[in-house]
C-alpha cells in the first residue's frame, strides 16, 4: 500500500531517479535557470527548496548534508556562497516554475525552473534600470512650421 506517500516517482526506479533530481538540481544551481517538463520541474521543487533553505546557515555539518543529495563540490560551493546570500531574507518559495507550452516530438507539457531573486524582470527589489533621458534640440526661431508653411501657401494662391 501506498498511503501517505505523495512524492511522483517520475517513471524510474529510485536510484536513477535520485541521480537524476541531484543533477537537475546542480544545472539549476549553476545556471540558475533550466528547461524540463512540468512534472520534472514539481519534482525538483520539491527536491531543492529543502537544501536552500539548509544552504543560509553555513555550517559544516549542513554542507555535508547538502553534498549527500547534490554530490557535486562546485555546486555546494556555489550554493552556500552566492544563492544563500541571495535568498537569506526569504522565508520560502526559492524556485518558481513557468510554463512554457508542449514540446514538439512527443507534446510533453514544458516548463521553465529558476531560481526566483535571479530573476531580474519579475524581482521588485532588483536592479532597476535607469532610462535614459533624451532631449530634444530646441527648434530655431526662424524655421516656420510646416503646418503654418502650408497655410501661408493656400492663403497666397487665393
Amino acid at each position: 500500500m501506498r498511503h501517505g506517500k505523495k512524492f511522483n516517482h517520475l517513471g524510474r526506479k529510485t536510484a536513477h531517479r535520485k541521480a537524476m533530481l541531484a543533477n537537475m538540481a546542480c544545472s539549476l544551481i549553476e545556471h540558475k535557470r533550466i528547461n524540463t517538463t512540468v512534472a520534472k520541474a514539481k519534482a525538483i521543487r520539491q527536491f531543492v527548496e529543502p537544501l536552500i533553505t539548509k544552504s543560509k546557515s553555513d555550517t559544516t555539518h549542513n554542507r555535508r548534508i547538502v553534498f549527500s543529495y547534490l554530490r557535486q563540490k562546485e555546486a555546494v560551493t556555489e550554493l552556500f556562497r552566492e544563492v544563500a546570500t541571495k535568498v537569506a531574507d526569504r522565508p520560502g518559495g526559492y524556485v518558481r516554475i513557468i510554463k512554457l507550452g508542449n514540446r514538439l516530438g512527443d507534446n510533453a507539457d514544458m516548463a521553465m525552473v529558476e531560481l526566483v531573486d535571479y530573476n531580474e524582470l519579475y524581482n521588485p527589489n532588483g536592479k532597476k534600470k535607469k532610462k535614459s533621458t533624451r532631449r530634444r534640440g530646441k527648434k530655431s526661431a526662424t524655421a516656420t512650421p510646416p503646418v503654418a508653411a502650408e497655410t501661408k501657401a493656400s492663403e497666397e494662391e487665393e
